[in-house]
């Protein structure tokens, strides 16, 4: 038997969970100690899954708040080495928690592929997502990543056309398929438009096996529970809550109690 066979844990919890709320956080920001304390109170008031994020120097899918995210990381030193460290410890303190990361495929193309993959797997991820990997140039990450117990996840955009959404589905069932609410990159909206909504619940007609985690532009719990209302079997909050580091960085007491409330708020 492959000792790297595992049930995924994404699949435990949207087995055991309707309604998944998983906030992001870029690993390091604004340094090692402060992003785990920040992750661990998460994690505490309640987040079902983890979407991470190693600090990049040209983020092209995000926007101006998560780019700065990633320049305080950088800039408190954090790299591939520092941030296994941390998701060991995430991982040891939550055991059952998912954990999804949100790179870059230079990340892992510079460590090497093979490598990358089997330390990340080694260190407690459960599923990436390559920002910039198209499923027509993943076929080798598929393989690698399933050689170590990692689901592959790709993104889905609002104007996917079906037969390509149902093989991104296919490629990602192992986890979830991540469905971009709008086109562009991430940051703060201030309402889920309603054709994000349509676009959600075509997609469960389509794939009703599917799961679909939502991001990009939710803000506020309201938000989150309409994602959930429409179909999805999750949420991703992350430049909200980078944002209110940034703002609070002389005071991350603050910034820690406005993202449990956040969550707890979710109920």
């Amino acid at each position: 038997m492959n000792k790297n066979i595992k049930i995924n844990k994404f699949k435990v919890l949207f087995k055991n969970k309707k309604n998944s709320f998983m906030p992001f956080f870029t690993l390091g920001d604004p340094s090692f100690d402060s992003s785990w304390e920040l992750i661990k109170s998460a994690i505490d008031a309640g987040a079902d899954c983890l979407e991470l994020g190693i600090p990049f120097s040209d983020p092209i899918a995000d926007g101006p708040v998560n780019q700065r995210s990633m320049v305080r990381a950088l800039s408190a030193g954090m790299d591939f080495e520092s941030c296994l460290d941390l998701i060991k410890k995430i991982r040891d303190y939550a055991p059952s928690c998912p954990i999804g990361l949100l790179l870059y495929y230079n990340v892992i193309y510079h460590r090497g592929l093979e490598q990358a993959v089997l330390d990340l797997s080694q260190a407690g991820v459960d599923a990436i997502v390559c920002g910039d990997l198209p499923i027509q140039e993943g076929e080798n990450f598929d393989r690698c990543c399933e050689r170590v117990g990692i689901a592959p996840v790709y993104i889905l955009a609002p104007n996917t056309p079906d037969l390509r959404a149902l093989e991104i589905m296919r490629r990602s069932n192992q986890a979830y398929t991540y469905v971009l609410s709008g086109l562009g990159v991430t940051g703060v909206k201030d309402r889920v438009a309603p054709e994000t909504i349509s676009r959600v619940q075509h997609l469960r007609l389509l794939d009703p096996s599917a799961h679909m985690i939502v991001g990009f532009g939710i803000s506020k719990p309201e938000q989150v529970k309409a994602i959930w209302a429409a179909g999805a079997d999750g949420a991703v909050v992350g430049s909200y809550f980078s944002n209110l580091i940034e703002k609070n960085l002389g005071d991350l007491n603050k910034a820690q109690n406005l993202i449990k409330k956040f969550i707890e708020d979710l109920g």
